[in-house]
């Protein structure tokens, strides 16, 4: 019997879909931007794909080296590294999907959010995925309370930095980038609400 919890860790479901698709495939140079401890990389690192990562959490980034020697990748420790999304310092057009999975509704204000996305968008080769998945207002509009901005109070209790999908799609045509997917959103039980945003980055053309 396949072990699929040790063939593919706690993969976000709907990147799952995105491997099921075959939208990303062995090859690609794939960054989870604010990756944790790694629960989305387990497959990618085992299939042998060129992976990197970044985290402000130094913790979290000690505990995706130990994963990935546990694993046996042979990937340098240089690609995985202790910075914000915001301020990362691979190069520009360095990879061919950037993965952002519950990390942007951390902004504070606007311009963390819009820092956050440029940056992945800057390292995004042209023709690349980012794939995100967000918390957003979509199908709880009357139960979060506004607290400053987008910033909003969420009937769980936590505070995050919600959009919406007017929202993304302006964002999407400022960043000449093509929606892959309809935006998708799970609601869950009236607590809050995921928002999957998948976007390709438009080839650029003279």
């Amino acid at each position: 019997m396949i072990d699929l919890h040790r063939e593919f860790g706690d993969i976000d479901i709907y990147l799952f879909d995105q491997l099921l698709r075959g939208r990303i495939t062995p090859g690609m140079r794939v960054l989870d931007a604010g990756c944790g401890g790694g629960r989305n990389l387990v497959y990618l690192l085992r299939a042998g794909f060129d992976v990197s990562a970044t985290d402000a959490d130094a913790r979290a980034v000690t505990d995706l080296r130990t994963m990935v020697s546990a694993i046996g990748a042979n990937i340098p420790a240089a690609n995985f590294r202790v910075e914000a999304v915001e301020d990362m310092s691979f190069p520009e057009v360095s990879f061919d999907v950037v993965v952002s999975s519950a990390v942007l509704h951390f902004a504070g204000d606007d311009r963390q959010f819009d820092a956050m996305v440029g940056s992945m968008w800057r390292v995004l080769k042209p023709g690349g995925l980012l794939f995100a998945r967000l918390a957003s207002t979509i199908g709880i509009e009357r139960l979060v309370q506004p607290v400053d901005g987008r910033r909003h109070l969420l009937p769980d209790g936590s505070q995050r930095y919600l959009v919406d999908e007017a929202m993304l799609i302006e964002l999407g045509r400022r960043l000449h980038g093509t929606l892959v997917d309809p935006i998708k959103t799970t609601v869950v039980q009236g607590q809050r609400a995921m928002t999957t945003w998948v976007l390709r980055k438009n080839m650029i053309t003279s």
